[in-house]
């Protein structure tokens, strides 16, 4: 009798044990460089699918043409807040592949504010206007080895410039845009 509870207490932990959802890593840390710019972020886990990531980097930008002498380039700093949902976690692990890293497909809102802190450029004397977005962008994150991953995204959303603060007349919104592929390595 004992052997027959101990082997049913057995097999139901085992079932128990494989019905469990996929999730996302409890917290995860990288850096990330792509065409315009660099990041820092953290991932931080707000239930089996959802992630909320944390950012804080430089954009960049590049400008040029007939009014300047040459082609001018900035870094300016940026701070990103970003809830996302990894929707496709439970078809990867089934199909065996990767899901570590919180590799797989996400929706996020990606809430980014420009401030007018610093600016790294060719040129002296450059400012920027302070900002806000939100943007809903669908996204792929994977791994390449242990530590590397590539992501790329794409969105549109709203932006909305702090143009008073830099001593125009109105504030300005606008239609912003999040095209991003990066290349990352996690900690």
């Amino acid at each position: 009798m004992k052997r027959i509870l101990l082997t049913s207490i057995f097999c139901g932990l085992s079932f128990i044990s494989m019905s469990q959802n996929t999730s996302v890593e409890k917290s995860t840390y990288g850096i990330q460089t792509g065409f315009l710019g660099i990041w820092m972020h953290n991932e931080s886990k707000l239930s089996n699918q959802i992630a909320l990531r944390s950012e804080l980097g430089l954009d960049a930008g590049i400008w040029g043409g007939d009014f300047y002498d040459g082609t001018g380039f900035l870094l300016a700093p940026v701070i990103n807040l970003e809830p996302r949902w990894y929707y496709n976690l439970n078809k990867r692990k089934n199909k065996s592949r990767r899901v570590d890293g919180n590799s797989g497909n996400f929706v996020s809102l990606k809430i980014g504010y420009h401030p007018n802190w610093f600016v790294i450029s060719n040129y002296n004397n450059i400012r920027i206007v302070s900002d806000i977005s939100i943007v809903p962008t669908w996204g792929i994150r994977r791994n390449i080895g242990n530590h590397f991953t590539y992501e790329t995204g794409i969105g549109i959303g709203y932006v909305y410039y702090f143009a008073k603060d830099a001593g125009y007349l109105n504030n300005e919104s606008d239609v912003a845009a999040n095209l991003h592929l990066r290349l990352g390595y996690r900690f």
